[in-house]
């Protein structure tokens, strides 16, 4: 027989922790956004994918988030969009080498290729021309190709920001680690913008419904 008043504080306690125990909820989809670029040299054409990553924090309220993974060697935020969850990723390495920095992020957010977008410069595209480009080859990009190799695999998909072409062909090297011109600086917020949104969309079709942001490394 219980004690007088028992069955008050078991009905007490019971609410109690109903209150405290959170509900359990199905994991939500989790997408990794790399901005490809050298990272000591942002501003440049060659990092304009390391811009459009902070368009895309600004984009999301988490441009004050940034914080060194030492794990990967990067900057991360994280994020949430609607009901998924992305992970923003600006290696710290330099671009030929940027693929260890992407391939250790999968691993820590248990990411397959297919989850991974990168985005980077593009030279056969004009200035303001944005292309999404679902795997396939590196096309003679060399954060692309670290990336495919330190994954393992070439279905990422690719959001490509046109830079354009220098008019003599050996100023390639010289042109891509250059900054922007005056007349450039002027395109680039709305070209920042438009890949943001693009970017934004293409997730935003590829993601569950229903989903929840799951937790995070921290």
């Amino acid at each position: 027989m219980s004690p007088p008043g028992f069955g008050l504080l078991w009905s007490w306690l019971s609410r109690g922790m109903s209150r405290t125990i959170p509900e359990l909820r199905p994991p939500g989809k989790r997408w990794l956004v790399a901005g490809l670029g050298n990272y000591r040299l942002q501003g440049t054409r060659h990092s304009v994918g390391m811009a459009v990553l902070n368009q895309l924090a600004q984009h999301l309220n988490v441009a004050d988030q940034w914080k060194k993974q030492h794990q990967c060697h990067a900057d991360v935020a994280v994020a949430c969009l609607g009901e998924a969850e992305l992970v923003l990723l600006k290696p710290r390495r330099f671009m030929n080498v940027n693929g260890l920095s992407v391939a250790q992020a999968a691993k820590m957010y248990q990411l397959a290729a297919e989850d991974i977008y990168l985005v980077h410069d593009e030279l056969d595209k004009p200035l303001g021309k944005l292309a999404m480009k679902l795997g396939g080859s590196a096309s003679g990009h060399n954060g692309v190709r670290s990336c495919i190799s330190c994954l393992n695999s070439n279905v990422m998909p690719r959001l490509r920001v046109g830079i354009g072409r220098p008019t003599h062909p050996g100023a390639v090297e010289r042109y891509v680690l250059d900054r922007f011109t005056a007349a450039e600086q002027e395109q680039l917020p709305q070209l920042l913008e438009q890949a943001t949104e693009l970017l934004l969309s293409h997730i935003q079709q590829r993601s569950l419904a229903g989903a929840t942001c799951p937790s995070h490394p921290s």
